[in-house]
């Protein structure tokens, strides 16, 4: 589009003269024009520039020198503006197509919190942004037991949602037979050898839980540590276990620890999310998780879990630095 000089011009020169409304309601119209057909701000000031020049052809020289450096100015205003729309269209086209992965990693992760007789469970994974880089899975075998995996991938967004859902279907692909925490591990392990980015990490505990003899099984790949807790002496310790990172050899064995669950005992499973949280500069310790847990612990599992993520979520001034899931199973 060309732009009407001679009209701009007829407006400008009404405008000096009168000062009326008439003139400012045909500038709007004007501009609007401009929008419409993406004229740059470089343009409207060489057009006015113009229009000064042939309504003053003696307008004294200081004033055309400040109209050119304004001229200047807008050419570089005009590019800085464009590459900021250019980015701001990005940023919305991203954030857009988050919102789909979010939506699908929702739907490829669910997974349903099971009844497993004497076993009380609960649950809570909030992501810290829109994608979570957590991941829990509840398997349950037709001879009753429970398969409880917990994930961290180091490395967040799309991929790492996608990392999860390739671990998700591999563990439902597996056979009954394999759902030794060892064996679980061993086939997932040789699973993101082969298929996932040796940058992406990711760290998993995996456990199963036998109602008939109360057997407590587990081994983990490099993850956080959850706690024991004892009823009978009000006490919680750490899960001692070892075992490397998923993916980074191919040979690695993994050793299947055990436990004989009493009444009233529980299973606390977490990532760092919930370890590593912080109030301002201050990293909160694990013994303050775990009294807050001991605060509640009459309570049924779910109602627990989502206490403790309160607490958390308060400390931390509703801003989540990372996500957060907790575990927990109450004999």
């Amino acid at each position: 589009m060309k732009l009407d000089a001679a009209n701009y011009k007829d407006l400008l020169r009404h405008y000096i003269e009168t000062q009326d409304e008439q003139s400012l309601y045909g500038a709007e119209q004007i501009s609007k024009s401009f929008i419409k057909n993406n004229i740059l701000p470089e343009e409207i000031v060489s057009l006015h520039n113009q229009a000064l020049a042939d309504i003053y052809p003696d307008l004294f020289e200081d004033f055309q020198r400040s109209m050119d450096f304004l001229m200047e100015l807008m050419i570089s205003y005009g590019l800085a503006h464009q590459e900021f729309q250019n980015l701001r269209e990005q940023q919305i086209e991203l954030k857009s197509e988050i919102s789909v992965a979010a939506g699908m990693q929702e739907t490829l992760l669910a997974t349903s919190k099971p009844e497993i007789n004497g076993l009380d469970i609960g649950v809570i994974s909030v992501p810290a942004h829109q994608l979570n880089g957590d991941y829990y899975h509840f398997i349950k075998g037709e001879d009753g037991s429970l398969g409880i995996a917990v994930a961290d991938v180091i490395g967040k967004g799309i991929p790492a949602a996608l990392c999860m859902s390739m671990i998700k279907y591999s563990m439902d692909s597996f056979p009954e037979e394999t759902m030794s925490p060892r064996t679980i591990l061993g086939n997932l392990n040789r699973v993101v050898e082969r298929n996932v980015d040796p940058s992406m990490f990711i760290t998993m505990f995996y456990a199963q839980y036998k109602p008939k003899d109360c057997k407590f099984l587990y081994s983990t790949a490099g993850h956080e540590p959850g706690f024991f807790y004892c009823a009978e002496t009000d006490t919680f310790k750490e899960i001692e276990a070892k075992g490397l990172v998923l993916g980074v050899s191919k040979e690695v064995k993994y050793k299947q620890y055990e436990r004989t669950m009493q009444d009233g005992d529980m299973i606390i499973l977490l990532t760092d999310g919930v370890t590593e949280c912080r109030q301002g500069d201050r990293f909160i310790e694990s013994e303050e998780v775990l009294d807050v847990i001991r605060q509640h612990v009459h309570l049924p599992a779910q109602e627990m879990v989502e206490l403790v993520y309160k607490y958390f979520e308060r400390l931390q001034g509703f801003h989540l630095r990372d996500d957060f899931t907790l575990i927990i199973l109450k004999k």
